[in-house]
């Protein structure tokens, strides 16, 4: 009989942590529901009070700026889901299913109405020395390389902030190098819980727009922003017939 009591002590005892284990558990796991919640759900610039630059230039004339279209024009590839596959092309362009970072910014440029391997072929050919990566130029690759296109965005683009906490200075539309030029992408107007662009971009990854500006393998090396309105006329051609009929494989 004198043992009932320190049993039923004992009893209780063991309910109490058994119980503090419970809650302990349920708050890790409501802990990490929310965590990724908040990782997965997307938000807009508005909704900082961040304001959305726009182009001053709509080159292809369809209504909607120079920036937009890069931006709905890397989100098209993104959405396409092209194979990550990086060959040489006869024609420069590879089919639309088929592409890596690079692909990611010719093809947001097209759609905005530039072409750019037209406008890094003849930024070479004005100054080879200024593209030591070309050691033979070939204006069907040339413009596929990531060191090419950060010298042509270097001499033609405005130079922006490569601190991801600015975050009213990443815009949609804006190119972003990484890696020491490694790697591309063009900038989302989606952003995460705390402000920062996500990226649209291709290294053969699953999500091709998503938080890489935080969550990526690569640091930032260069953030631009292509403003035509400020670029001598003679760096600018327009996507045509001639672009047209090398995508469609007529060399």
């Amino acid at each position: 009989m004198t043992g009932a009591p320190e049993t039923s002590a004992k009893s209780k005892k063991r309910k109490r942590a058994a119980l503090a284990a419970m809650l302990a558990a349920a708050a890790i796991l409501l802990t990490t529901l929310v965590y990724y919640a908040l990782a997965v759900k997307t938000y807009t610039a508005e909704h900082f009070g961040i304001t959305t630059v726009r182009s001053p230039v709509d080159r292809n004339k369809n209504g909607i700026d120079d920036y937009g279209d890069f931006l709905s024009g890397a989100r098209r590839d993104a959405v396409n889901h092209p194979t990550y596959d990086g060959r040489y092309w006869d024609n420069g362009y590879p089919p639309d299913d088929i592409g890596v970072c690079t692909d990611v910014v010719w093809r947001a440029f097209r759609n905005a109405g530039y072409s750019l391997m037209k406008m890094v072929d003849a930024d070479i050919a004005s100054d080879p020395k200024a593209y030591p990566g070309v050691s033979e130029h070939n204006d069907r690759i040339d413009f596929r390389r990531v060191r090419n296109l950060r010298v042509f965005f270097d001499r033609h683009a405005v130079p922006l902030t490569t601190d991801i906490e600015k975050t009213e200075d990443w815009q949609p539309g804006d190119i972003v190098i990484f890696g020491e030029s490694r790697h591309i992408g063009i900038v989302s107007d989606k952003r995460d819980v705390f402000g920062h662009a996500y990226i649209i971009h291709n290294g053969g990854q699953r999500d091709r727009e998503e938080n890489f500006l935080v969550n990526g393998s690569m640091t930032v090396a260069a953030h631009y922003r292509f403003d035509a309105s400020l670029v001598d006329n003679d760096v600018l051609f327009d996507w045509d017939g001639a672009d047209d009929a090398l995508l469609n494989g007529q060399t």
